[in-house]
């Protein structure tokens, strides 16, 4: 554990040392802390950006996703010239010209039940900075578990969230504050979950959110002020208003997250991962007069811009009130723009029917696009 600071870091933190809250005590515990971001994308990207700034001495970087042209409206880590390229590492890359005295892991894989302990347990903050729900009820169960703290955020369309949960309140008693499930006890299903796909968000609100996640992480680092362990703050950029609302801790707090990993285990072992088509294959049965249902479940404005020939359009969240419209008598193909969407809805189709006719595009429409019908609109 570092003790000092190196000349060229007195220098580069100069005006947190000037700060008598921080000082030089509060910044080499910058210096020797670990933070685990979850998630390199709209959240992540400021995030990564202040907490290196800032000092802190190891980042972890968790997320398997590659750069896309629609991510650099808000995702300003990232250049043109990266899409493709994976997140993780081509954060890394800019971060380390940023601050090159800091230490940077990149995990290219995606975070679930197999690999969550042993990447979570490494570090002494973990930032959720990521969309997906499962994720987060995964970071929030082995946060737990392993009495860590983590920072939440979440954004919708104008709208975002910061919290604090599963922090320490009073060292002496081992008291912690609330946890993710002390405010949403159970994971929504999948086809009640928003999509910034089909909601669209506006692209500084990550930026706004992500910046307050970092700065609560270094409160909690530091020690300095009042970080949110208690509280959930709510912010819409449309009427620049704020709402904070008290939060408390569940007497069964840690029996929610041991039944939660405790699913997570049995779900691992038995899983039903949806059946996959590529884009070739489901031409070539085309092609051939194969019968095929084809499910479109974008919204109304992206299937007038751009559909296969045939496609039904049923949208994710009217797949519930016409189950009967789906055929259980022919294989479908449920595709939506890159197959994030479709997965889901074959997810709660097979949970509601116990189908097993259903087929997800791989790649989705945009894949379709790019490989099939290259003169398709794209967006």
């Amino acid at each position: 554990m570092t003790t000092t600071l190196l000349p060229i870091e007195l220098k580069r933190y100069q005006k947190h040392l000037n700060l008598p809250e921080i000082g030089q005590e509060g910044q080499i515990k910058l210096k020797n802390s670990k933070v685990l971001i979850v998630g390199a994308g709209g959240l992540g990207c400021p995030v990564l950006l202040y907490l290196t700034a800032a000092g802190v001495g190891n980042i972890g970087i968790v997320d398997h996703d590659v750069v896309d042209i629609s991510n650099l409206q808000r995702q300003v880590l990232y250049t043109t010239n990266e899409i493709g390229k994976h997140k993780a590492k081509s954060a890394v890359a800019h971060l380390q010209k940023l601050n090159p005295e800091l230490t940077f892991d990149a995990y290219t894989v995606a975070l679930e039940y197999s690999n969550a302990r042993a990447i979570i347990e490494e570090y002494d903050i973990v930032v959720d900075c990521t969309d997906n729900f499962k994720v987060r009820y995964l970071i929030n169960d082995i946060c737990v578990s392993l009495g860590k703290p983590f920072v939440y955020g979440a954004i919708h369309r104008f709208e975002g969230q910061i919290a604090v949960f599963n922090a320490v309140l009073d060292p002496e008693k081992g008291q912690r504050g609330p946890t993710y499930r002390c405010l949403f006890p159970e994971l929504p299903g999948e086809i009640e979950i928003p999509n910034c796909s089909d909601t669209g968000v506006l692209g500084v609100l990550p930026g706004v959110i992500g910046t307050y996640q970092a700065s609560e992480v270094i409160k909690l680092i530091t020690g300095i002020g009042e970080p949110l362990k208690e509280h959930l703050v709510m912010l819409d950029l449309l009427n620049v208003s704020t709402q904070k609302i008290k939060v408390k801790r569940r007497a069964d707090a840690e029996e929610q997250a041991r039944q939660g990993l405790q699913h997570r285990q049995q779900v691992a072992v038995k899983t039903n991962e949806p059946s996959k088509i590529s884009v070739q294959e489901l031409a070539n049965r085309l092609m051939n007069n194969e019968e095929v249902f084809l499910l479109d479940v974008r919204e109304r404005p992206e299937y007038e811009l751009c559909h296969i020939d045939g496609a039904v359009l049923i949208p994710v969240s009217m797949i519930p009130n016409n189950l009967k419209r789906i055929p259980a008598d022919r294989p479908v193909v449920v595709y939506c723009h890159h197959g994030i969407r479709s997965a889901n809805v074959i997810d709660y189709l097979f949970a509601q029917t116990g189908r097993t006719n259903l087929y997800n595009l791989t790649g989705g429409i945009h894949a379709w696009a790019t490989e099939i019908e290259p003169e398709m609109a794209t967006y």
